[in-house]
């Protein structure tokens, strides 16, 4: 046999740390929960209920032809969701419908997983839809991070997407009707949605914001003026619930804690002031040109 050379050997030495590096990333990536712990699911209104993490928000509509659930979390947050859902008293194969805000790994990551124990329908729109189905892949990312992604390091098991939706279509489950306003920016296909739900005598207006910040490592020509159009949008929406991907963004645990006290439960979710700071703050970041 013949004897390895020493720049054989360093070769190989490299192609061991390399392929330990690569195993070691996709395992990391698949047991990363990204900072995440269960929360405490609660209805915030009528039939719309919290069923997310600590911070990375997930949200149930229930109907009586069908449930929605808006956003996934990670893979390995996907399970806290199913729990939370079981936790009120719903069954995950009465979910009909996924729907998605923005296809990074912590809001989209975890619907191959709900989609599989539910058997729901995912719609997004056409950006999003591509990025989802390529496991998180956006060709507007940096390239090292996408190489990452090709290798395993990072990404999630890709959903199956069934429906792509357009800018204002209204999407419906028996009597919920949620309308979608692609409001890019954070992403291309990034996605806000707007809904009414009865609470008691009342309806109130429900919308969901699409994270208007940028990524440094996610940036494309059209992004400033998409951003621009996508804040006049979210500002011409009636909101008298609001809520995000983000969960510490509007108020989550400090709703929750004073909607225990309050003598109607749902009124410390009412916050049409904080929705217009979010959009001031989302115009004030656009302006300084800040990234995260």
């Amino acid at each position: 046999m013949r004897h390895l050379t020493k720049g054989r050997v360093l070769v190989l030495v490299g192609l061991l740390i390399a392929l330990a590096l690569v195993g070691g990333g996709r395992w990391v990536n698949a047991n990363k929960i990204g900072g995440q712990g269960p929360a405490e699911p609660f209805r915030i209104a009528g039939n719309f209920y919290y069923v997310g993490a600590t911070d990375v928000s997930a949200f149930l509509i229930t109907g009586p032809e069908g449930h929605v659930v808006l956003d996934a979390g990670y893979p390995t947050t996907a399970r806290l969701i199913m729990a939370s859902i079981a936790k009120l008293g719903f069954d995950i194969k009465d979910v009909k419908m996924l729907l998605n805000s923005e296809p990074h790994a912590d809001h989209g990551g975890g619907l191959t997983v709900l989609q599989q124990a539910s058997g729901a329908q995912l719609w997004a729109s056409d950006a999003s839809a591509d990025s989802l189905a390529a496991g998180g892949d956006d060709a507007d990312a940096m390239l090292p991070l996408r190489a990452l992604l090709w290798i395993g390091v990072l990404g999630y098991p890709p959903p199956r997407v069934d429906h792509r939706f357009k800018d204002g279509d209204t999407i419906r489950v028996g009597p919920i009707a949620l309308t979608a306003h692609v409001t890019a920016g954070h992403t291309r296909g990034c996605t806000s949605w707007s809904f009414p739900v009865r609470d008691g005598d009342r309806v109130l207006n429900v919308v969901s914001a699409c994270d208007m910040g940028v990524l440094a490592t996610s940036t494309y020509p059209e992004q400033a003026a998409d951003r621009e159009r996508s804040l006049r949008v979210l500002r011409s929406l009636p909101a008298d619930i609001w809520v995000t991907a983000h969960a510490r963004w509007w108020g989550r645990y400090r709703k929750f804690i004073a909607s225990s006290t309050a003598k109607n439960p749902v009124d410390p979710f009412i916050d049409p002031e904080g929705y217009r700071a979010f959009i001031d703050a989302a115009e004030a970041e656009l302006r300084s040109g800040r990234t995260h």
